[in-house]
């Protein structure tokens, strides 16, 4: 069967409409990502089979029947990840994330007994900048845009928001949807243009930086870097991903 598979941008959106953060409801989330990737059986009217071809794992399933959902579990979260296209995020590494590594920002379920909406954005973005950093640097970054973990109210911006913010830049920068990002405006003539990719990066990242208010010029300053980096994190992601499937297809074609 097929997989339910969402981009970094549609499960933040779906993150948003949960959390009441958005105009469209969850199912509409849902829906619109599948159409966006069964266009072919949208024109040839096959959607009914496409869809029941499709794996869905019992959170969705709760999703679509408009049950009320404010918190997960860590294996809602783990399933909710597995989604994500070119992400590899397992419930081990996530056990490990949440009794060690990030424990003062999931030390206590923010939902009851589950982990809230929040919590689950951060375990996302967790996944996707340990793509390029180590778990110190990671917690150095959180300590500066997070605050306190026991207080999100001193957030300069909070992890969904955050996620929806870097994963929509993602998206801006490849507008292809060929998973890399649109650098334009190379010169033959001029021999060192690597800091062509970083430029364009730094300047979507202004943007979204300038849309938040009630920030200080060095706070700004250090939201836009950290979606610098998260940005560039996604892409490195797509490498990892290209590089396992060619591994694993090696190892599996080629040993003996």
């Amino acid at each position: 069967m097929e997989s339910f598979t969402l981009t970094r941008k549609e499960m933040a959106e779906l993150l948003l409409s949960l959390h009441g953060s958005s105009s469209r409801r969850p199912l509409q989330v849902l829906q619109s990502a599948w159409a966006k990737s069964h266009q072919y059986d949208l024109e040839k009217g096959t959607t009914l089979p496409a869809f029941l071809a499709t794996l869905l794992p019992p959170i969705i399933e709760k999703i679509i029947k408009g049950s009320e959902v404010k918190g997960f579990s860590l294996q809602e979260i783990s399933a909710l990840g597995q989604l994500i296209e070119h992400s590899n995020l397992s419930i081990t590494s996530m056990q490990n994330w949440v009794k060690r590594d990030f424990k003062p920002y999931f030390d206590c379920p923010k939902a009851g007994k589950k982990y809230s909406l929040n919590q689950a954005a951060l375990l996302f973005v967790i996944d996707d900048l340990k793509s390029n950093l180590d778990f110190e640097s990671i917690r150095k970054l959180f300590d500066i845009v997070l605050g306190k973990p026991e207080d999100e109210s001193v957030d300069l911006v909070g992890p969904i928001e955050l996620y929806a913010a870097y994963t929509s830049m993602f998206e801006e920068l490849d507008a292809n949807n060929d998973q890399l990002l649109d650098i334009t405006g190379h010169l033959k003539e001029q021999p060192h243009q690597d800091l062509l990719a970083e430029q364009v990066i730094r300047h979507a990242a202004n943007r979204f930086a300038d849309r938040l208010s009630g920030l200080t010029d060095k706070q700004r300053e250090a939201i836009r870097n950290i979606l610098l980096i998260a940005v560039i994190s996604i892409q490195t992601s797509y490498f990892h991903s290209l590089v396992r499937r060619y591994c694993n297809a090696t190892l599996f074609l080629h040993s003996t």
